[in-house]
């Protein structure tokens, strides 16, 4: 079975929750909407493309090993922006400001973003799926769009690094296996890192694993009893109306040494 991960990392990431009121929340982790739109993005796929945003979102499983969370970074904003009035609708911000003057109100919204946040992606291609591995792997390394981590505030702060692993039989065999690993040790061996590194990035000696699809595409050999199930709104149903849907996606914490 073949694998392509990549890695993920920026100075600032937002990782979209249920939004609740004038808040929006940052998951700890990507979430796959997050990722499947990380992935049309270097390949070209519009939002308004409907069936092949759809082809993504059926065509592919997804795991994510997570080195750093990053740090909890709230945002507090003021918009001003007129009210609806009728079918009449502002096309510019410049008609927002002008046009509906005096129609003005005060937005207030608090944003969460993720501070140094680390972690790597594995895509596993369904029958079916749109786009080969290795096409996506060409794309992001020359993607048609600009990427982001979950906002468009979020830029890349660290190449993706995408790499195939041949021949693996599970989600856990192929983060083992990966080429570029996101920081080595200062020996350069396994995939320990740097003591300064664990420093400024906060990162423990821990790994947290999620993944989709059945128990076992995760691992074979690990010991799986610590693994819990839950549910995650992060199914795109629709991009151009951001309409989530829940799935199913399991978790698994391992200490070092375990």
């Amino acid at each position: 079975m073949d694998f392509l991960l990549f890695r993920l990392y920026g100075a600032l990431a937002s990782w979209g929750e249920i939004a609740v009121g004038e808040t929006r929340h940052s998951a700890s982790y990507p979430s796959k909407s997050a990722i499947i739109g990380l992935v049309g993005a270097a390949l070209g796929v519009k939002r308004s493309h409907s069936v092949k945003q759809q082809q993504l979102q059926d065509g592919y499983h997804l795991a994510v090993e997570v080195y750093s969370g990053g740090n909890l970074l709230r945002d507090y904003q003021t918009t001003q922006v007129p009210d609806s009035v009728g079918k009449f609708s502002y096309r510019t911000r410049r008609d927002e400001l002008v046009l509906g003057k005096p129609r003005l109100g005060t937005i207030l919204s608090t944003r969460e973003y993720r501070t140094d946040a680390m972690a790597l992606v594995a895509v596993k291609a369904l029958p079916g799926a749109p786009f080969s591995l290795d096409e996506i792997k060409k794309h992001l390394l020359k993607p048609k769009f600009h990427l982001y981590l979950g906002r468009k505030s979020c830029p890349l702060a660290a190449p993706l690094h995408p790499h195939i692993c041949f021949g693996k039989g599970s989600f856990h065999e192929a983060f083992m296996a990966y080429e570029h690993k996101p920081l080595l040790s200062e020996s350069g061996e396994d995939d320990g890192l740097a003591r300064d590194d664990l420093y400024w990035l906060g990162i423990e000696n821990v790994r947290e694993y999620y993944w989709e699809g059945e128990v076992s595409s995760f691992s074979t050999s690990l010991d799986l009893s610590k693994m819990q199930t839950r549910v995650r709104n992060d199914q795109p149903l629709s991009r151009k109306r951001w309409q989530f849907a829940p799935r199913m996606e399991h978790y698994l914490y391992q200490a070092g040494g375990e």
